[in-house]
């Protein structure tokens, strides 16, 4: 795996990055699609849903439709979290931007919609968090918040 190269971006350039993608289903409640992992990032999933915290940046949590234990929610519009999503190909660019946050490193992809996918790097699974647009001023807390749990549930390494 190539390695990502990490650049330390101020809170306001930062705050203008982050935005996740979220759809709304037509009663109001956030929507996402579920990975497909296999067995094995599958049950990682699961621990690490067991260990999601209620608040994430003081927002409840507001899980996606359809409910599943590898995607979570929080606030609306919400910030949305997928457990065993695929590798995403910018992985494989050296000049692609990462972060780390309390000891879990992140690639970070600015979107079309002006939100900002960040997803975990060398992890034993890949989970992705979406902050959307309107969230920008809360800066890094979402991760700040999401790190321990993946931490505790998801072991370094490589995932296939």
């Amino acid at each position: 795996m190539n390695s990502i190269r990490h650049r330390s971006l101020g809170l306001p350039v930062l705050a203008l990055l982050i935005t996740v993608t979220g759809c709304s289903s037509s009663d109001g409640r956030p929507s996402a699609a579920v990975p497909s992992p296999d067995a094995k990032v599958t049950e990682l999933c699961q621990n690490l849903d067991k260990v999601l915290p209620r608040k994430v940046n003081g927002l409840d949590r507001n899980d996606p439709e359809p409910r599943s234990a590898l995607t979570a929610g929080w606030g609306s519009p919400a910030i949305i979290l997928r457990c065993g999503v695929t590798r995403p190909a910018e992985m494989n660019d050296p000049e692609a931007d990462g972060v780390e946050v309390n000891g879990v490193g992140w690639l970070m992809q600015k979107r079309d919609d002006d939100s900002v996918r960040f997803t975990t790097t060398l992890r034993k699974a890949y989970v992705e968090v979406t902050v959307p647009k309107a969230r920008t001023d809360e800066g890094m807390a979402p991760l700040v918040d999401l790190a321990p749990a993946v931490k505790k549930a998801i072991p370094k390494g490589i995932a296939s």
